[in-house]
């Protein structure tokens, strides 16, 4: 059993607490922490939790309790500070993405984590699915030979589906896009080189800040992907993962995952199409921990055994796919001009 505390227990954090971490069968919940009173009373009337187990503040629920990982769901500026202290405190971490707001603050975090011997892992929880799993099987076998081009598109219309971020600063990129970039690095098993991307609000748009974008994307091996997100489309919804082509030299991988929408719940799907043939749809295997209840069963695996599993999220992993985020804004604020990973990561 890892045994375990959590920090941030707002609404996000609750979620984890009722939803997630008791699906979990080897996590040992031995601290909650916040230091809004509500939360911690919340915890306790709602779902149980011994007052005794709740606390204000890290420093005395780390000195109270003996655990060895910290569950970090905050918000995002608190992420750095928070993740830093449990690391100094000997905690290996699960945080949310993205895990730091500068590339200094996530490199610093990850020599940390280093040096103290801790696992970091980034929730990114998009990858505990079938769909993505099974497409990043079937390219490392090169089901259909090399991948020539990477066609994805999201799609979702914000004021009818209760998104409530209208001020978020880049609400696409670095909200959403940060998952399908994410998938983009597990999928292909390579990393970018390069991106052009340009945002735009249209008219009588809520949002504050950018909610469309389009960008081009080359990756180290020289597979080229063309992605599209709007939070103010008017066309058919997407799944939250969006919808994949991956165009190979013999055939098409087609695939979609996450397809909740308006309450309603539907299955991964992929489907191959060899050159000149049919579309074919594929059974997926189900995985045993889905979504965020897999990261968190993935990081319990690795301090449990020692071992990191393939497609693991590690900070320093993780570092690549903060790293395109950042890349995109910054060649959106050019106007669209190419520009290197390597300039960001730097």
């Amino acid at each position: 059993m890892v045994k375990a505390i959590q920090i941030g227990l707002g609404h996000w954090g609750f979620s984890w607490t009722k939803d997630v971490i008791p699906k979990v069968p080897n996590i040992e919940m031995v601290g909650y922490v916040d230091s809004n009173p509500d939360a911690t009373a919340r915890v306790q009337a709602e779902l149980g939790v011994p007052e005794s187990l709740c606390f204000n503040d890290l420093e005395t629920a780390a000195g109270a309790v003996k655990a060895e990982l910290a569950i970090c769901t905050l918000r995002t500026e608190a992420h750095y500070p928070v993740v830093r202290r449990c690391l100094e405190l000997g905690l290996s971490v699960i945080v949310e993405k993205p895990f730091a707001t500068t590339i200094a603050q996530a490199k610093e975090l990850v020599a940390l984590a280093k040096a103290n011997g801790r696992v970091l892992m980034v929730s990114q929880n998009y990858r505990f699915q079938p769909g993505p799993i099974a497409a990043a099987e079937l390219i490392g076998a090169q089901k259909f030979g090399p991948v020539n081009l990477v066609s994805i598109d999201f799609r979702r219309h914000a004021p009818s589906q209760g998104y409530r971020y209208w001020d978020m600063p880049d609400p696409l990129l670095a909200d959403m896009s940060i998952h399908h970039f994410d998938l983009m690095r597990m999928v292909l098993s390579d990393n970018p080189r390069r991106v052009s991307c340009r945002t735009w609000n249209p008219p009588a748009s809520p949002f504050g800040h950018h909610p469309i974008g389009v960008a081009t994307l080359e990756f180290e091996r020289g597979t080229i992907v063309s992605y599209r997100g709007s939070w103010m489309s008017s066309g058919p919804v997407t799944p939250w993962s969006g919808e994949w082509v991956m165009d190979c030299s013999e055939g098409e991988i087609l695939w979609s995952s996450r397809d909740h929408f308006m309450g309603k719940s539907g299955p991964d799907r992929l489907s191959l199409r060899p050159l000149d043939g049919e579309l074919t749809p594929v059974p997926l295997e189900p995985v045993q921990y889905a979504d965020r209840v897999g990261t968190l069963a993935a990081i319990a695996r690795v301090i449990e055994t020692g071992t990191v599993p393939a497609r693991f999220s590690s900070g320093e992993d993780n570092l690549h796919s903060l790293a395109l985020v950042q890349a995109t804004i910054l060649s959106a604020s050019r106007g669209g001009d190419w520009v290197e990973i390597a300039e960001v990561l730097q």
